[in-house]
């Protein structure tokens, strides 16, 4: 900075001094001065002109460095604190959101159960409930296409087999209608376009209708 200030002052002085040899010359009516001698005092004078300002730029961008770092105005304190206040009101309303639809499972929950554990009592104490629940929740097998009545073989059913790995020939498969079963036949012949069963003894008088499900006979 005191390089700056003597670079300055120097400039200033020779300045003044170019000036006053100027003035100088036009008060004593020097009328003779040669050509080249301006020309040369009025380069002079522009090269220190140009070197002022060079110099004065220069300073100033040496102040705007050593500026110290601008310091966060209370108002931008504020608002950043009332950011920070807001983002915190809503993660807490997101928590509270979360807890009450947790609450809300956990009640269905414990009345599913509730109504579970209602429908095992009723159960234990109805046989033909239990039964009931465990033929329609019976996987099902496959479906009926047609019932074939023969006289001489007792009639047969071709059915479209739904689950393959579950269906061989031998299988036994009951025939499920609602929530009863009609009765239960035995596969004799799988092939690509469906199967063929057989009714087993004590089928009832029912006869088995387009639609109706096979399923693998519950274990009650």
């Amino acid at each position: 900075m005191d390089t700056m200030k003597l670079l300055l002052g120097a400039t200033v002085a020779l300045l003044l001094g170019a000036l006053a040899v100027s003035w100088q010359g036009m008060n004593t009516g020097v009328k003779n001065t040669p050509r080249d001698e301006l020309a040369r005092l009025q380069k002079q004078v522009d090269e220190l002109r140009a070197e002022q300002d060079k110099l004065a730029l220069e300073r100033q961008l040496q102040v705007l460095r050593n500026a110290p770092a601008s310091v966060p105005t209370p108002s931008a304190n504020a608002a950043d604190i009332e950011a920070m206040k807001a983002q915190m009101e809503a993660g807490k309303a997101a928590i509270q959101k979360l807890e009450e639809e947790k609450a809300k499972r956990d009640a269905k929950l414990a009345d599913a159960e509730e109504g579970l554990g209602d429908q095992r009592k009723l159960e234990n104490s109805d046989t033909e409930l239990k039964r009931a629940r465990m033929i329609s929740q019976a996987l099902l097998m496959g479906r009926v296409k047609e019932y074939v009545e023969d006289a001489q073989y007792g009639g047969f059913v071709t059915f479209d087999v739904l689950m393959p790995d579950q269906v061989q020939t031998g299988t036994v498969l009951a025939i499920r209608r609602k929530t009863g079963i009609l009765g239960q036949l035995k596969v004799s012949d799988i092939s690509a376009e469906g199967a063929i069963a057989n009714p087993l003894p004590g089928f009832g008088q029912i006869k088995p209708q387009v639609g109706d499900e096979l399923i693998l006979p519950p274990q009650y």
